[in-house]
């Protein structure tokens, strides 16, 4: 077998048993506290596992958050439902930022340039009043702008502009985000 073949595994074992732990942990006591009545439950699970979470966030209860070590969301910050967030780099979701339903933040994939196909990984950071639509996709390394909002079924696979409104395959800029009071 040539080198090129070989996988080679960067992670610890201390980072694998602490992976399964939370997997546990999430299995028995995150997802079966649904509801508005656990979120604080849920936030108190997660930050024991080392997310940073600001106050009032909501994360509900069927999303799958690989790494709470790699998860910081500031204040009133929101995971909507089903939403995978597969944390192998960070992802920082800041204040008053939504995730919507059934969106993935990836922030890992594998290069193609050896047959080894190691993990790759960067972070992803989404700013404050971003918005990521329903069953978004947001790729590692990219940062989605204040303000900006990637729409429904949307793939970043580059930074968004803040202000910004995207959408497509991969995800163009069609307008600009007017807010008004």
């Amino acid at each position: 077998m040539t080198k090129d073949r070989l996988y080679v595994d960067r992670f610890s074992k201390r980072d694998k048993i602490m992976r399964g732990l939370w997997q546990l942990v999430r299995t028995l006591f995150f997802v079966t506290a649904p509801g508005p009545l656990f979120v604080g439950w849920r936030r108190f699970l997660l930050r024991a596992f080392g997310a940073k979470i600001g106050i009032g966030c909501k994360i509900e209860a069927s999303c799958k958050i690989w790494s709470p070590k790699n998860l910081w969301m500031g204040n009133y910050a929101c995971l909507a439902s089903g939403v995978d967030c597969y944390n192998v780099a960070l992802i920082s979701i800041h204040d008053y930022a939504t995730v919507s339903q059934r969106s993935f933040l990836c922030s890992a994939s594998h290069a193609t340039n050896t047959l080894a196909r190691p993990l790759t990984f960067a972070p992803i950071v989404i700013k404050t009043h971003a918005w990521v639509c329903a069953e978004a996709f947001v790729a590692a390394g990219v940062t989605v702008g204040e303000g900006a909002v990637i729409g429904a079924r949307g793939v970043a696979t580059h930074d968004l502009e803040p202000w910004s409104i995207y959408a497509g395959i991969p995800a163009r800029r069609i307008s600009t985000r007017l807010i008004s009071e």
